[in-house]
């Protein structure tokens, strides 16, 4: 807890300060454009080799059906390169798409699958260079066209 002057106090989140914040944001953000959804459209997949997970994404699509995010992407080190990346990736788009999405974002450090997402049509729209130090990070999208 820090003052800031006579009025002010900043302080640690609670779980209902946070959700008041996000609240308030997505209120302000249906004045602007009204969203053409009610919650969060989740297309998350995993593969499985027997019952273990070997390979997974989440991807969701929010607020406008026109837009899906790919939150994480990850396949396990003894099963890259046998094309269960691109299986979980060409899904999530598939499936954006059949539900109104045209565009499909994501991002990917320089160590991570920049050159996997680029193969796979998405272009570079940012970069943050030294984040971390030493490394970048890449924004990528896709237009999801019929």
């Amino acid at each position: 807890m820090q003052k800031i002057d006579k009025r002010f106090l900043i302080t640690k989140s609670e779980a209902t300060d946070k959700k008041y914040i996000n609240d308030k944001l997505n209120d302000f953000n249906k004045s602007c454009v009204p969203f053409l959804q009610d919650d969060v459209i989740f297309l998350d997949y995993v593969i499985k080799d027997g019952d273990t997970v070997v390979a997974g994404i989440n991807c969701l699509m929010y607020c406008w059906e026109i837009a899906a995010f790919v939150d994480i992407l990850f396949v396990e080190e003894s099963y890259r390169n046998q094309g269960l990346g691109s299986i979980l990736l060409n899904k999530v788009e598939h499936e954006a798409k059949q539900q109104g999405a045209t565009l499909i974002h994501l991002d990917t450090f320089d160590f991570q699958a920049k050159d996997f997402y680029l193969k796979h049509g998405y272009e570079i729209f940012g970069i943050l260079d030294n984040c971390p130090p030493g490394h970048k990070k890449y924004y990528l999208k896709k237009g999801l066209k019929d």
